[in-house]
């Protein structure tokens, strides 16, 4: 039993003492019940609120939905508290969020009884804090006063917003993407260190994470890197197992510390059970993607559940199923500890034997299952057939603890008055999702944050140079023809730098060529020219972006960096299909600069496993980076700093190494990491790029200067 008073602050209820010690009234009875004592054990506490709830509390709380702040409504007459809170009504399918209907935040907290909610808005640490204290005024304010829980996706990597990966970027520290991470990590593990820059990551994003009052993270990936046209790979650790389920390791340690506690950002480890074997790079936010491939025996256990036992060994708080189902048809002989693994074509949310007999059973995870965003209206694979309420039932029955992003209770409610969820499930569901809340201190000490701590804790300079150096780090050179580079003050002596950035957005490439420019200048080492006639080199930074989040491209996903290029869809029809703009201004730039003896140097941004055959070949020099800084890549450039990063999956040598026949097969495995592709490859095929001074673009690949 816990003794140690804890600080305690009220809003609207009152504090009440007992024993001379301090309690909060949360009920407003005058008395201290068990959930309210914090000497108990988390457990305890929790169970004994399940048996003060009515059904439509604990109907509420097993949902989770996305909310935005007050100050992100324009219209100030629908916010409340000061504008903090935003009372705005959303009318079904008026936006992507709104599978139903969605009321104002007070009426969502009092009168529904959500407790749970996906932040996606992009504002500083100190407006982030204040709005949690107000969520949590108005939670404190109801019958029972159980707080909030407020979840988000990182916030902490520099890259593109989109929606479900990384909401927001450049508030908190900003370091590179996910790749990024693993690029540098696996580059320091080459030189014979650890993969301890993830760590370092995870303790200072978690430092401002609990500062600011979030404290539920819907990260990492744990996903092993498959097929390489699967369009989230940007948000992965790569193709290697061993390297992510370390890296899965650390970031719960960082995160979460040694166990669960008061300054723990509880995490949610996804997609179970692995998001890598997609039928060819469709993505299941579309029917087109709804199926999991594992051709080849044996592919689940040994690439795809690893890090997911990683993730349970160092005790994640929940765990996300993917959307995806396991086919039948196109899956060779699955085992598991020598048993066969019988597959049910539903998704994962809604299959019970993944869930319970292989998350729960074989790999003995202990905390809840929270569900992808939107199973029960947009995504429902394999049960399009239920109703609304039946699929609520058929997720909740399989083991699935806490919806996502849906406000719809009539549907949830409705499957417990029938019967078809027992009210013993719906308790076990509650008791978990409470064990979380208060092991957090929610109804404790942590309920509220300082805004003026938070902006603190994020400006700290150390955080901002950890991350700035894991962009340098990230830094990964590919090929380095004649010793071009580093660009060293004695190659540059009297010489100018043309930089431009290309972009399949032309007005980003516009903007982000101005930042790169910028950027350039003020590391003070280079001589930069408007005109690419006037320079003695070039360096040209190439951001290729393929395919949308929500929606299937008419063909397979493009992996080449190109321009209007004439392909085929799937029914046979012709189309174009762009993912870099400027492609032949690209070529021109590098022809005047090669017709008078200049150099080219290229840095390609891998959000994807690009085919580089078209570029590659044009580059005296090629960089990857992963959503890397521009400075950090011209102090790589300009010798100031060492390349050390390495590549964290295999680039296909060509679009014939990942073909499609028209019975919908890939001549490589769709459910076989890169470095082991060439196990099944036809004869006479080789899977990784190889440039024309004979590096091969595999995992680790990454030269030095030395």
């Amino acid at each position: 039993m816990n003794k140690e008073q804890p600080e305690l602050q009220v809003k609207s209820k009152k504090l009440i003492e007992v024993d001379g010690l301090k309690f909060k009234d949360l009920n407003g009875d005058g008395k201290l019940d068990p959930y309210e004592d914090w000497r108990l054990s988390p457990r305890e506490r929790a169970e004994n609120l399940v048996t003060l709830m009515n059904l439509d509390e604990k109907v509420g709380m097993m949902l989770i939905n996305s909310r935005q702040m007050g100050l992100t409504q324009k219209d100030k007459s629908k916010t409340s508290h000061n504008g903090v809170l935003d009372e705005a009504i959303v009318e079904e399918s008026e936006n992507i969020f709104a599978a139903t209907k969605i009321y104002g935040t007070s009426h969502t907290i009092e009168k529904m009884h959500l407790r749970h909610f996906i932040l996606r808005d992009n504002w500083g640490p100190a407006e982030t804090a204040e709005w949690v204290n107000t969520m949590n005024e108005v939670c404190e304010s109801t019958r029972l006063g159980i707080p909030c829980l407020i979840a988000s996706n990182s916030r902490n990597e520099h890259s593109e917003p989109v929606f479900g990966m990384n909401d927001a970027s450049g508030i908190f520290s900003t370091w590179p993407g996910t790749l990024g991470l693993a690029a540098a990590a696996k580059g320091d593990m080459k030189k014979g260190g650890d993969a301890s820059l993830i760590s370092q990551f995870a303790e200072i994003a978690h430092d401002e994470w609990d500062a600011a009052g979030l404290r539920k993270g819907y990260m990492y990936m744990a996903d092993t890197v498959t097929d390489p046209r699967w369009q989230r790979i940007y948000g992965t650790f790569g193709e290697d197992p061993v390297f992510i389920s370390d890296a899965i390791g650390r970031i719960l340690r960082g995160f979460q510390g040694d166990k669960l506690g008061k300054h723990s950002i509880a995490m949610t480890t996804k997609h179970f059970p692995g998001g890598g074997p997609r039928e060819n790079g469709f993505d299941p936010h579309y029917e087109e993607g709804k199926w999991n491939l594992y051709p080849t025996p044996g592919s689940l256990e040994k690439y795809h559940l690893p890090p997911f036992q990683a993730a349970v060994e160092h005790g994640t708080s929940s765990i996300m199923p993917y959307y995806s189902i396991p086919s039948i048809d196109k899956s060779a002989g699955q085992k598991l500890g020598g048993e066969d693994i019988p597959f049910e074509e539903v998704g994962f949310a809604f299959n019970h034997y993944f869930l319970n007999d292989i998350l729960r059973g074989k790999l003995g995870f202990k905390g809840y299952i929270n569900s992808d965003s939107g199973i029960i209206n947009k995504m429902p694979w394999g049960v399009e057939g239920l109703s609304e309420a039946e699929r609520f039932a058929k997720a909740v029955n399989a083991g699935t603890d806490l919806i996502a992003d849906t406000n719809d209770i009539e549907n949830l409610k409705s499957a417990v008055v029938k019967g078809w969820i027992s009210e013993e499930r719906i308790n076990e569901a509650n008791t978990r999702l409470l064990t979380e809340m208060f092991t957090l201190g929610l109804f404790d000490d942590r309920t509220y944050v300082s805004p003026e701590y938070a902006a603190a804790v994020v400006e700290t300079p150390a955080h901002w140079e950890a991350a700035y150096e894991a962009h340098k780090k990230s830094v990964t050179v590919l090929k380095n023809q004649q010793e071009t580079l580093p660009l060293t003050a004695e190659k540059l002596d009297g010489k100018k730098i043309y930089v431009e950035v290309f972009h399949k957005d032309p007005e980003r490439a516009a903007i982000y060529t101005a930042k790169a420019r910028k950027e350039g200048e003020e590391l003070g080492k280079l001589s930069l020219t408007e005109h690419f006639s006037e320079a003695d080199a070039a360096i040209l930074f190439l951001h290729p972006i393929s395919g949308a989040y929500f929606s299937a491209t008419p063909g397979l996903l493009e992996l080449d960096l190109c321009e209007k290029k004439t392909v085929k869809a799937l029914d046979g029809t012709d189309y174009e299909e762009t993912t870099l703009t400027g492609m032949d201004r690209l070529k021109d730039i590098v022809a005047d600069l090669h017709g008078r003896g200049g150099k080219v140097i290229m840095s390609v941004n891998i959000t994807l496993p690009w085919i580089l055959e078209n570029v590659e070949p044009l580059a005296d020099a090629l960089i990857a980076g992963y959503d890397t800084f521009y400075k950090a890549q011209f102090e790589v450039i300009a010798g100031d700093s060492q390349p050390a990063g390495v590549l964290p999956l295999t680039l296909p040598a060509s679009e014939t190494v990942i073909a499609v026949d028209e019975k919908g097969n890939c001549v490589s495995r769709n459910d076989v990491p890169g470095y082991d592709k060439d196990l099944y490859m036809p004869e006479g095929l080789t899977y990784a790029y190889e440039d024309n001074d004979g590096n091969i673009y595999k995992l680790g690949h990454g030269l030095s200067y030395n």
